[in-house]
């Protein structure tokens, strides 16, 4: 198994394994401090909160969770009792919403993902309605710390590489896992690189 970033001591052995591999990503490194280690809890608040960030800003799914966090609907049970009226009040489209409940009656045993390789690990998320690879990769990554996962299917990481490396366009999602293949197997803290980069240059964030 990959490593885990578990610590900003394993997250600068990543980084100075890229910078003496990648001219683009050196630039990253050297032009500010670590980026961010960007871990969250594992287990199911950070998986729905996976879900509420698809396809909005960073801003919209932050006021989005607040707003869901604050109605106490970050847990399965109240999500389950809440229902669809709930869910809407709190600002989550309908297939979000649909996404939500089935996430909450599905029964995930959370610990158990811990064990699962990386490719078993997405294939077992991708299999709950509603989470595509972007989600299951973003999950992965920052619950778990797979030091190995990058969201190729993210936006900023697209921007970000168009920028950093003076393309004429975004790369596609398969294009910039093309790219990122020589960044194994800290594929993960290239992509924490490149957050950084799209953050430094576009004056916001670009993931939640």
């Amino acid at each position: 198994m990959a490593e885990i970033l578990e610590s900003e001591e394993v997250l600068a052995r990543g980084v100075a394994w890229l910078a003496a591999r990648d001219e683009g990503l050196a630039l990253v490194a050297a032009s500010g401090p670590l980026p961010p280690l960007r871990r969250r809890p594992p287990g199911f608040a950070t998986l729905l909160l996976a879900i509420v960030g698809q396809q909005v800003s960073t801003a919209s799914a932050a006021a989005i969770w607040a707003r869901l966090e604050t109605a106490g609907l970050t847990d399965p049970t109240p999500i389950l009792a809440a229902g669809e009226e709930g869910l809407r009040a709190c600002g989550l489209s309908r297939p979000k919403i649909r996404y939500a409940v089935a996430l909450a009656g599905a029964g995930i045993d959370f610990d158990g993902l811990d064990a699962l390789d990386d490719p078993a690990l997405i294939d077992r998320l991708v299999a709950l309605p509603g989470i595509g690879r972007w989600t299951a990769e973003i999950y992965g990554t920052t619950a778990l710390g797979r030091a190995d996962l990058i969201p190729a299917g993210d936006l900023a990481l697209q921007e970000a590489t168009r920028l950093l490396y003076g393309l004429s366009e975004r790369p596609t999602e398969a294009a910039l896992r093309a790219r990122a293949a020589p960044w194994a197997p800290w594929r993960g803290v290239a992509a924490r690189l490149l957050w950084s980069h799209y953050a430094r240059e576009k004056k916001r964030e670009g993931v939640t």
